[in-house]
């Protein structure tokens, strides 16, 4: 069974979106495409908060990797997943752009 994820948004409008998502332990996410309608999808992810186990983010091509902890990447391109979170929990700012 997985997990909830609670994701609180701070700014939403139809270009430009922030949420803080907090994962919860024992949730993964599967390997997945993000589709959209037109544009180009651009994600910047800034992992807040670590789990002490697992929750390891995988992307197929990243624009920017530092450190395991910030990303910039095309989730509309590139299959992205994060493994099961074994211990504790992950926080992420997620900063969304569809030109």
């Amino acid at each position: 069974m997985m997990a909830n994820v609670v994701n609180k948004t701070i700014f939403s409008s139809r270009v430009f979106s922030i949420n803080l998502v907090t994962y919860q332990e024992n949730h993964r996410v599967m390997a997945h495409v993000d589709p959209v309608q037109q544009g180009r999808y651009y994600k910047f992810n800034v992992v807040i908060k670590q789990p002490q186990i697992g929750g390891v983010f995988t992307c197929e091509k990243y624009i920017i990797n530092l450190f395991n902890r910030v990303y910039l990447f095309r989730p509309d391109l590139y299959e992205h997943s994060v493994t099961k979170i074994q211990s504790g929990k992950r926080v992420l700012l997620s900063i969304a752009v569809n030109i």
